[in-house]
């Protein structure tokens, strides 16, 4: 035994330095920085931190210790929560869904606005913790009540869990509001990343429903609004982008989906999207669509490939409109509230939300866009983070209490 524990500990500094040798060789030789981006020290050395974590992450889930995703949200919530004194936080449960809620304790003549709240990180990673001080900061700056909706998540969860907990999430909480002293008529739904999709689906399953008050806006920080269509231009240019490559994000929705990894390839060129459907969503999906100043010269997509059927019957619900908001019938787009919606040039996600705009805007539905030169996906999550933080995550920030504050 103790001829083990030496072993083990004079292995450890080689396991470590092997660690990061890797890390930072991975880094320089696949990561693509745009020029545009600000801090590029600081900025690699994040990024070499998400690969380290997430390396060691599938070492312990080879060896059956614990899934990547849970020890990745453990490192996640290890930061200390920072107490507002200027709000009561309560934590509740909706049924099995974990939610948070801010309320202001200042008195206010009049009933407060609410936000419902959800987290990005792909179904694997984000927490009500990890989110705590963002919907907090939210909370006080806009004096709004905000519900923090912890979704459950991979290993243990798939689709449509997530998608389900945020949708009976809100409309438990949009049938208690006076409980709360929300404003029926001012509530807000507010997601970034994969809670910008979820805050696109749960607005058009809303729709027509009388029982409940109307959402009086949508915010989509860089959202992920379909899963169809991976060679737009944006997830070409940003094939290589820090924090959410091309490859990883294809992982991540087969991993949610429950789809095999081995149909990650006919995912990327499109093969299993049959000629007809195509024709139906060709008008949404496609490259087309993107403004000309976002498209290279160079990015001519061969999309989509030849016709592969047991691909389609592998990966068909990613035409579930749970999954891909952008493809919802007209009827329904028509009948949304307006937008507000962030897109970051260097993310693998920017054409999503470019996309998702120009169907609002081809309803009449009033759009405030905020594109963000110098900014990544995720970014805004960082605001407070004082070393690690950046510009675009500030602005983004900034951005978004002014555009609430307005309505």
């Amino acid at each position: 035994m103790v001829v083990f524990w030496l072993v083990l500990l004079g292995g450890l500094p080689t396991f470590s330095l092997g660690l990061l040798v890797w890390v930072v060789g991975h880094h320089l030789l696949t990561a693509e920085i745009p020029s545009a981006f600000s801090h590029k020290v600081k900025f690699r050395f994040l990024h070499c931190m998400l690969l380290c974590v997430i390396a060691l992450g599938n070492i312990l889930e080879k060896l059956g210790i614990c899934s990547m995703p849970s020890f990745f949200r453990f490192l996640q919530d290890i930061v200390a929560i920072k107490k507002n004194c200027n709000m009561m936080v309560t934590n509740l449960r909706f049924g099995t869904i974990p939610v948070r809620l801010f309320q202001p304790k200042a008195a206010s003549p009049r009933l407060h606005r609410g936000i419902i709240f959800f987290h990005g990180g792909g179904a694997m990673f984000g927490s009500l913790d990890c989110f705590h001080s963002l919907c907090s900061f939210l909370a006080q700056k806009t004096d709004s009540v905000v519900l923090s909706v912890g979704y459950r998540k991979l290993p243990d969860y798939h689709f449509p869990v997530a998608s389900y907990d945020c949708l009976n999430a809100s409309i438990h909480f949009l049938k208690t509001l006076e409980t709360y002293g929300v404003d029926p008529s001012r509530v807000v739904l507010c997601g970034e990343s994969i809670g910008g999709g979820a805050v696109a689906f749960i607005t058009q399953a809303l729709v027509g429903r009388q029982d409940l008050p109307q959402i009086r806006a949508q915010v989509l920080i860089y959202p992920i609004v379909q899963v169809i269509n991976f060679q737009l231009p944006s997830m070409v240019q940003n094939q290589n982008a820090p924090f959410l490559n091309r490859d990883f994000l294809v992982t991540c929705v087969c991993k949610y989906l429950s789809i095999d990894l081995s149909w990650k390839d006919a995912m990327l060129k499109g093969t299993f999207i049959p000629a007809d459907v195509w024709k139906r969503y060709r008008k949404w999906l496609s490259s087309d669509n993107i403004p000309k100043r976002f498209r290279s010269k160079d990015h001519e997509p061969e999309f989509p490939g030849p016709f592969n059927e047991a691909a389609y019957l592998e990966t068909k619900h990613t035409l579930d409109v749970r999954n891909s908001p952008l493809i919802a019938d007209d009827e329904v787009i028509a009948q949304l509230p307006e937008a507000f919606v962030v897109s970051c040039e260097g993310d693998t996600l920017r054409d999503d939300a470019l996309l998702y705009k120009k169907r609002l805007e081809d309803h009449g539905i009033p759009v405030t866009w905020y594109h963000v030169e110098d900014g990544f996906h995720g970014c805004i999550v960082l605001f407070d983070k004082i070393f690690f933080s950046f510009p675009c995550s500030r602005n983004i920030m900034a951005a978004l209490i002014s555009y609430i504050n307005g309505i």
